[in-house]
């Protein structure tokens, strides 16, 4: 959890009294924060620096907040957070107002910033009154956030500017680092960009600035902002311009948020302008940027215009809130009540038995139903939800699809099949092209996967399984190794609420010399007869019943194949499949002896 450091002093003046300090604790505990800690800057200053570092004696609170709180994440929206929930006013409604043609500000994309950081996001906000705190607050809000959601700039980079120093319109392109020059904040030199790096990579003065250049070092070109004038006002995400520098001076400010990930990059405009939007001439009234993208840009040819300061609707139902709260009494009004607390204005849809909520742009953590139900919690009280022990009668019995892992675990352990454990994710090469499989669409894809180890969650237990092989091939193979495990896939499934499900399966393999087909199609009839399922009709007083047919699936030796069919009364489901493993697809994991598989569904038993 990030821990935020807040003049005890100010925050108690922005919130119209003053607590002691168990009463804040408090406040703190039923807002959903936590009073981490009670120091001041001297104190901080002599734990950081040792000896008589200086600072003053103002008494700072150390806050936790939740790490998707990012609204949180300064002084002015945590007061503002506090105020609302304690009533004292009604979340601020924001307004994006545009510019006179002629001070209407324009960013142009181009093309080659496509080869290192894509997309931009920019806004102004105009007539800001910056005192010495609001102005330290923004510029560690920046810094929080920096360490936060953009993942140590990695995802965004944060530049605020003076906009009275620089004149738009403004590019953002990407350049060769020696046909960059510029003087960078607080130094008086001018440097092209690869001196600048050499600078921030061996300077000890500037050594906060070095694990930063690791980002764009071996780059051909760097990314950077130019006003009109061909003023650099940034290099990001590495450091902005000395001329465009903020000041308690400043009273209008261009911010822009230069990314790798788009999404990211909105929501970090939209929390920074969110919060010091209070400082300007008309509150919480931010000015658009046109952001154009040149042809061959990420967005090409498309003009987007940020910050998107609209509301979002999300619904959670009554009767959900109740079961997992635990609090059958409370009413649709005081949900509503208590979800305007926490700053999603709320209405009762009587009809539909729903509280329907406006979410705000600050509230980007909320993502699902579950989000909406833990503020009412919270909201509510925890220590006002009754204290009840479950009666294992009606709640806390295993589920059924545990149950029957379990079960399989134990006979499959009897059989002499010893368990493993592997990761759920996988590369694309690893599911598909070494199995000789064809992609078939299912797979779940992240977004921004750390090796190609870790493309995809698996679509099946194959790959897990082959790779624990692989790593043990050491182990001597006179008398063989079984492996078993129980455990998940995931597939995309477009009728679940989050687009995937999961998949319960059982995989077994046995390698060795003499790992024949038989061996394997023993373990599955062993395990179809602990299940009660009868081949090719089904037991007395059962329903179900299994099949074997013959297979071409390349995955398997020709001829050494079959798949698992499942028949409960006129229907009829595909289970699995098992055989001998081909050869290519053991020569694709480094395995040396024969191996025999089998992998089925087990959900389909319950």
């Amino acid at each position: 959890m990030p821990t935020v450091g807040v003049d005890r002093d100010a925050l108690f003046k922005s919130l119209g009294k003053t607590y002691t300090e168990e009463e804040f604790e408090q406040l703190a505990f039923d807002f959903g924060v936590e009073l981490d800690d009670v120091t001041s800057e001297k104190q901080m200053a002599r734990k950081e620096q040792g000896g008589d570092a200086g600072g003053s004696d103002n008494v700072i609170y150390k806050i936790d907040v939740p790490a998707n709180r990012y609204d949180l994440l300064c002084i002015e929206g945590i007061a503002r957070g506090f105020r609302i929930f304690l009533g004292q006013e009604p979340p601020p409604l924001y307004k994006v107002v545009q510019a006179a043609p002629a001070a209407q500000q324009t960013i142009t994309v181009k093309a080659a910033t496509s080869q290192i950081r894509p997309f931009v996001a920019c806004a102004v906000l105009r007539g800001l009154t910056l005192d010495h705190g609001a102005y330290n607050s923004f510029l560690d809000l920046q810094d929080k956030m920096h360490q936060n959601i953009c993942r140590r700039r990695t995802l965004v980079a944060i530049g605020t500017h003076d906009l009275a120093k620089v004149q738009g319109p403004f590019t953002y392109e990407a350049l060769p680092p020696k046909e960059i020059k510029f003087v960078p904040l607080n130094q008086a030199k001018e440097y092209d960009a690869a001196e600048l790096m050499e600078f921030y990579r061996t300077d000890p003065s500037v050594k906060h600035i070095k694990p930063y250049t690791d980002i764009i070092y071996d780059s051909p070109v760097y990314p950077v902002i130019y006003d009109a004038e061909r003023t650099v006002l940034s290099l990001p995400p590495i450091i902005n311009g000395n001329k465009s520098c903020l000041s308690t001076e400043t009273k209008d400010c261009f911010i822009e948020c230069t990314a790798t990930d788009y999404t990211k990059a909105k929501i970090v405009l939209q929390t920074i302008v969110a919060m010091f939007s209070e400082h300007c001439a008309e509150p919480f009234t931010i000015e658009p940027v046109n952001v154009v993208y040149e042809e061959g840009a990420a967005h090409a040819g498309e003009t987007h215009a940020h910050p998107n300061m609209d509301d979002w609707e999300a619904e959670a139902k009554v009767a959900n809130v109740r079961s997992l709260i635990g609090v059958d009494s409370i009413t649709p009004e005081q949900m509503c009540a208590l979800c305007n607390k926490m700053q999603l204005g709320a209405t009762y849809v009587a009809e539909e038995e729903k509280i329907l909520c406006k979410v705000p742009p600050t509230r980007t953590d909320i993502l699902h139903e579950v989000d909406i139900i833990e503020d009412i919690a919270i909201a509510y009280g925890f220590n006002n939800i009754p204290k009840t022990l479950p009666t294992t009668a009606t709640v806390g019995k295993q589920l059924p699809v545990n149950q029957i892992s379990d079960l399989l675990r134990d006979e499959l352990a009897r059989a002499g099949y010893m368990e493993i454990l592997s990761l759920g994710l996988c590369g694309v090469a690893e599911n598909y092209g070494m199995l000789k499989r064809e992609d078939d669409g299912l797979a779940v894809q992240l977004s921004n996967p750390m090796t190609v180890e870790f493309e995809i969650v698996r679509t099946s237990l194959l790959p897990g399984m082959l790779k624990t092989l692989k790593e043990n091939k050491a182990l001597p193979m006179k008398d063989g190794l079984k492996l078993f495990e129980v455990s998940d896939v995931v597939h995309l499934d477009a009728t679940s609420d989050v687009g995937a499900s999961n998949k319960r399966r059982l995989i077994a393999l046995y390698t060795g010399p003499t790992a024949g087909f038989e061996v394997i199609h023993g373990l599955v009839d062993r395990v179809m007869g602990l299940l009660e399922v009868g081949m090719g009709r089904a037991l007395p007083g059962k329903t179900m019943s299994y099949s074997i047919e013959p297979t071409d699936q390349a995955t398997f030796f020709p001829g050494r194949a079959a798949t698992l069919q499942l028949a409960d009364g006129e229907t009829k489901t595909a289970l699995g499949s098992f055989g001998v493993l081909h050869p290519e697809v053991l020569a694709a994991y480094e395995i040396k002896y024969p191996c025999s598989v089998v992998e089925f569904d087990i959900e389909a038993f319950l």
